[in-house]
């Protein structure tokens, strides 16, 4: 089961299991005791690489002080044997909510004073909320110990950066969100959003030997993952990054912690707090030593996901130097006052992003005076406008604001990325190619039409320092027009034919194949069949022969790349090499969309990025292996077959056991074909012959013994059938009764064939898998990973055809009827519905009704 598999599972189970509890307060307890989990393995994993045997750690207790010390020093804190995470599970029914309570009051006595600040009261929330799942001890213990057998399956080693455990975390982070309504916004930013504000901002400090990294507003530190995520693709060591976080809340402070823990993020790197980013601004040292420890805080990239809209307090911050120099936010709205505070926290050499209502673009009042400044003295960088519903809980249309603390540039980015998106639920969801295109564009700061445009401060000032995005960047439909000529007499307006000039500039003389003039402002249509005309044009050809040879060895590359370097390849990094390769590849191919090929790149790496963590954690010979396939039936977990833990079944079946998946299938397929000739038989009986007592009984059980039966008995022996058979028309009823018994017999054998057969190949399929070579799996490994991208890619060349062939239709059939042949058409229409009327029959109040329609249509 790969991670993808195991987090759904685990997603489904807990919401089953939190039962009538809020998703947004069940979550504090299935995660903090994921990362008790956590906690507890990285102590036994430690121990046993210090050469501890099953025996010391079963003897390891709180009363051990040299143990206890020593296990502080390494990790930061002790756990005795008997409160670790694995000795709950091997209890069994012995386990109690007491075993809980004990130890996570002893790990608070236990950090070392080293780690105090990240592991003090990082598992108070659930701690003080054991007593929530359930009215007794009893129904407390059921609950934990439904969870803990749960979420036992984690596995807590994944050598990749983005590791099963995180993955799992922040997939069930987002699920919770999914389902907390509009307390998600108090804990999560959507993945997609993260990831898009990381990639802008890691570019801006990827040369660096060393980043901090800040987010005032941590939630459950997602953003703050991601960004590091991000950075780490450019700079060498991730333990250069140190991360700087401050949560308002308790409980979501401490998903902060724990998030950035479990990421094997060092202690020396997490530096956090609990408190009011706006009333507190970041300590600038220590109280125990207030001048040798005074720092104060700047960063090289802030990014964060303020409350939108949030009232708080001015009063008295007029010498507060985060707002001296911009003016004050408005009481009732605390946007402003959250983005100055960020930008304060730069370096001069820094970059921030934040996510704001839209509103803060046009507000006028305080909030337009910090405008005003903001783009005066040039910090305002770029402006994004986000797709709407990208969040849960709320609607509000938002942007990302992009700022520095020194620019060399005076104009300001805007872009409209808000048509970009495909909708997943009720959600809006940012794509892989709509993220790219928009940081692509951030970062080359370029114009591109209907989505982006470099704004100059003049133009800002005549505007009043209005940054409405629509006041720059149009990103509309045209509005559709119609030539009143074309509409009156034929013909298709030239000016519409120009719309098409960038494939006219492509495929040469396609557009003289197309049309022909006519000596006005008007062509004719010169063939018939437009899709032939266009996919047999030799330019067209052309295009997409040179498209197919600039990818002509790119399989082969891929293989070289993937196949051939899975062990030393970075997962993290890998995509944007093989991006570029595709790029490289299309520079010289006209009218290609990258980004529709960077999503069909992202639509299977995806898929190949979750096997090439498997195959560098567990060896290539993962491939060779299968796992149980465990489905819920009436709430209880059962095997129902296996499944490849990297090669799937039926990519096997298809390549090395063609023959035997194909005898199974055609049986397969002739079922369906005896269901679909059943029904041709029954829809062609007379109503009097479906009521029939056999018949009756054949519409809810077609192969049922006693339809079979009753045939039997009116047909007599199959003998006598056949016999009687030759008399019966093609037509009569006794005929189709014979042709219903024989499906039926027929149905019975090969569903029987079958169920033999299908279970069969599952255990030849199994047995495949687990004796195949390296040369087997390296060709099944390129099935899987290489041949859908290079069929996805492959089909792009004749999308971007099919596309200009429909539109090129739609014009030619937009002026293909005339307004006087439409006149002609209502006018004869009108003339026979007048000639029916005429012999109608009704009464003298019939009559006149008939007669004053007759007039409307003949105009009177």
């Amino acid at each position: 089961m790969n991670k993808q598999q195991l987090a759904s599972k685990i997603w489904e189970s807990a919401n089953k299991m939190r039962s009538k509890i809020e998703a947004n307060e069940y979550k504090d307890y299935i995660l903090g005791f994921i990362f008790y989990k956590y906690l507890s393995d990285t102590e036994e994993k430690f121990l046993r690489e210090k050469d501890f045997t099953t025996t010391d750690i079963e003897a390891l207790t709180e009363d051990d002080v040299d143990s206890v010390e020593f296990v502080q020093n390494g990790i930061g804190y002790f756990i005795a044997y008997d409160n670790l995470f694995s000795t709950w599970i091997k209890k069994g029914k012995d386990f109690d909510v007491s075993n809980v309570r004990d130890a996570l009051s002893a790990f608070s006595r236990l950090i070392n004073a080293t780690h105090r600040k990240v592991f003090d009261r990082i598992l108070d929330t659930l701690q003080t909320g054991l007593s929530k799942l359930g009215d007794s001890s009893g129904s407390q213990t059921k609950a934990i110990s439904d969870l803990i057998q749960l979420i036992k399956v984690i596995p807590m080693d994944g050598k990749q950066g983005y590791d099963v455990l995180g993955f799992i975390y922040e997939y069930l982070i987002g699920m919770f969100a999914a389902n907390a309504g509009k307390k998600a916004g108090e804990f999560y930013t959507p993945h997609e959003v993260a990831l898009l504000m990381s990639e802008i901002v890691a570019d801006h400090v990827k040369d660096r030997a060393e980043i901090k990294i800040y987010d005032p507003t941590s939630g459950s530190g997602s953003l703050l993952i991601n960004i590091g995520r991000s950075v780490a693709k450019h700079i060498k060591g991730e333990d250069n990054i140190k991360y700087y976080a401050q949560e308002i809340k308790e409980n979501t402070y401490n998903l902060t912690r724990m998030n950035l823990v479990m990421r094997g993020i060092l202690p020396d790197n997490i530096v956090t707090r609990n408190g009011d980013t706006l009333e507190e601004d970041w300590p600038y040292f220590e109280d125990s030593d207030p001048v040798g420890t005074y720092n104060p805080l700047y960063v090289d990239a802030v990014v964060s996901n303020p409350p939108y809209s949030q009232a708080w307090d001015p009063t008295n911050r007029e010498n507060d130097p985060r707002y001296a120099h911009f003016g004050m936010a408005p009481k009732t709205k605390a946007d402003f006052a959250f983005l100055l505070h960020d930008l304060f926290h730069l370096k001069p050499s820094g970059m921030m992003t934040i996510i704001l209502p839209h509103g803060v673009l046009f507000r006028g009042g305080e909030e337009g005076e910090i405008r005003k400044n903001l783009i005066e003295q040039n910090h305002i960088d770029a402006i994004i406008g986000l797709p709407a519903n990208v969040f849960f809980g709320t609607g509000i249309p938002t942007i990302i604001m992009v700022l520095k603390r020194r620019r060399e540039a005076t104009d300001v980015l805007i872009v409209d990325a808000s048509k970009g998106f495909s909708k997943v639920g009720k959600n809006n969801v940012l794509r892989a190619s709509d993220i790219k295109r928009i940081a692509d564009t951030v970062i080359s700061r370029t114009s591109v039409d209907k989505f982006s445009r470099l704004v100059s401060q003049e133009e800002i000032r005549q505007n009043e320092y209005n940054l409405n995005i629509p006041r720059y960047v149009d990103s509309s439909e045209a509005a559709q027009t119609w030539d009143i000529y074309a509409s009156m007499f034929g013909g298709i307006p030239k000016k519409e034919v120009a719309v098409f000039d960038e494939y006219w500039d492509t495929f040469a003389g396609l557009k003289e194949a197309l049309f022909m003039e006519s000596g006005t402002p008007f062509y004719e249509l010169a063939v018939d069949d437009i899709e032939k005309a266009v996919r047999d044009n030799q330019s067209v050809i052309d295009f997409k022969r040179r498209y197919e040879e600039a990818f002509g060895d790119f399989a082969a590359w891929l293989k070289g790349e993937l196949i051939d370097g899975w062990a030393t390849l970075d997962v993290n990094k890998e995509e944007s090499i093989l991006a570029n390769a595709i790029f490289g590849r299309l520079e010289r191919i006209d009218l290609v969309d990258r980004y529709s090929a960077y999503q069909a790149l992202d639509d299977e790496w995806v898929k190949a990025a979750i096997d090439l963590e498997i195959l560098q954690t567990e060896g290539f010979d993962a491939a060779k292996k299968v796992d149980p396939n465990m489905v819920l039936k009436k709430d209880q977990e059962v095997q129902d077959g296996w499944v490849g833990r990297v090669i799937p079944f039926e990519l096997v079946q298809s390549l090395l056991l063609t023959e035997e998946a194909t005898t199974v299938r055609q049986k397969e397929e002739r079922l369906l074909e005896i269901q679909s000739v059943y029904e041709e038989i029954i829809d062609s009986l007379s109503e009097e012959e479906k009521e029939s007592d056999v018949l009756t009984e054949t519409k809810d059980a077609f192969s049922a013994t006693d339809v079979s039966k009753k045939v039997k008995e009116l047909l007599g022996s199959s003998t006598q059938a056949k016999a009687a058979i030759a008399s019966y028309s093609e037509d009569s009823f006794e005929r189709k009764l014979v042709q219903v018994k024989q499906l039926i017999e027929e149905e019975k054998n090969i569903k029987a064939q079958v169920k033999k057969e299908v279970a069969a190949l599952h255990s030849l399929t199994k047995e495949t898998i687990e004796g195949l070579s390296d040369e087997q799996v390296t060709g099944l490994l390129a099935a899987k990973w290489i041949a859908p991208l290079m069929a996805a890619l492959y089909k792009i060349p004749d999308n971007i055809i099919t596309d200009l062939t429909a539109r090129i239709r739609t014009l030619v059939e937009k002026y293909a009827t005339t307004y006087a042949e439409v006149a002609g058409q209502i006018a004869e229409a009108k003339s026979s519905l007048s000639t029916l009327i005429d012999g109608l029959t009704g009464n003298e109040y019939d009559m006149k009704g008939l007669g004053e329609f007759q007039s409307l249509l003949r105009g009177e």
